[in-house]
């Protein structure tokens, strides 16, 4: 059994369907069959009914594709370890500007080794953590870091997106019932207690939000409320790292601010994950 092969199952059991999954893979789709016939074999069990609109995974075929997955991304881990590069995983502007501070000092400490920061949208740190995509990450709670070590290295208040219209948009300070009536951008990519959260769902007098679009990601979010579609709740730093023509930043008074963890693997053998986790301690500490 090879890595290319279980590259290929994974990849067929997300496109369900061989000749798409061909076309991604750069191979020929006669050839791709071949492969998984020759994979079942070898592993004597049938990993997808065929049926006229594609291929669906079996329930064997579900367990060895998620096996494979995370086969595919502990050899992942080996490449990195071996070309001495920590992936540091992260959404919108991550710990603010302990993010970029950790960074470089840990590039001062450990020249010979290379940070390669990866920014996922809406609550995609964690389950690229849990994929192995990234050997450590800087978490916005909550979150299920369960199998995780992990410590709360960073604090930060929260803001009001609003557009530079916006009746609202010249005070110092905004509460919460302030914009209870304004639809406020939310997402359906993070778990739904991640976005109650963001949301103050319910609101202090038990009332819910007035949801206004969804979003994927925070280009799309700042996007839409600069057209002026709806409000948004971010955190402090997001003011700094995300600015643009027809959106303004007010402070949200008296919410529950951020707190950012930094997450990695209980047990991790990688002495740079080690070392990234000291410097972090270092300067997060009051």
């Amino acid at each position: 059994m090879e890595l290319r092969q279980l590259r290929y199952l994974v990849t067929i059991a997300e496109t369900g369907n061989l000749g798409r999954a061909a076309e991604r893979l750069y191979v020929s789709q006669p050839a791709l069959s071949q492969t998984l016939r020759a994979l079942e074999g070898e592993l004597g069990v049938r990993l997808f009914d065929r049926h006229p609109g594609g291929v669906s995974p079996t329930a064997v075929g579900r367990d060895v594709v998620e096996a494979a997955r995370r086969t595919l991304a502990a050899a992942e881990g080996v490449r990195a370890a071996a070309a001495r590069v920590l992936r540091v995983g992260f959404e919108a502007s991550g710990a603010g500007d302990l993010t970029s501070r950790v960074r470089a000092e840990f590039a001062r400490r450990h020249p010979e080794a290379r940070v390669e920061p990866k920014r996922y949208d809406w609550g995609g740190e964690t389950e690229a953590l849990r994929a192995g995509l990234v050997d450590v990450a800087f978490v916005w709670l909550p979150a299920d870091l369960a199998g995780f070590a992990h410590e709360v290295v960073h604090r930060e208040p929260r803001v009001v997106g609003l557009p530079e219209n916006h009746r609202l948009a010249g005070r110092a300070g905004l509460t919460v019932m302030d914009v209870a009536d304004e639809p406020l951008m939310w997402t359906e990519r993070a778990p739904r207690e991640w976005v109650d959260w963001w949301a103050v769902n319910p609101r202090p007098d038990g009332s819910a939000p007035k949801w206004g679009p969804t979003n994927d990601n925070v280009e799309e979010m700042l996007d839409q409320v600069a057209d002026g579609v709806a409000v948004c709740f971010g955190p402090a730093s997001m003011a700094c790292y995300y600015t643009r023509p027809g959106l303004v930043w007010v402070p949200l008074v008296g919410a529950e601010p951020l707190r950012v963890a930094l997450a990695w693997p209980a047990g991790s053998a990688n002495p740079l994950v080690a070392a990234f986790v000291a410097v972090v301690r270092e300067l997060s500490r009051p």
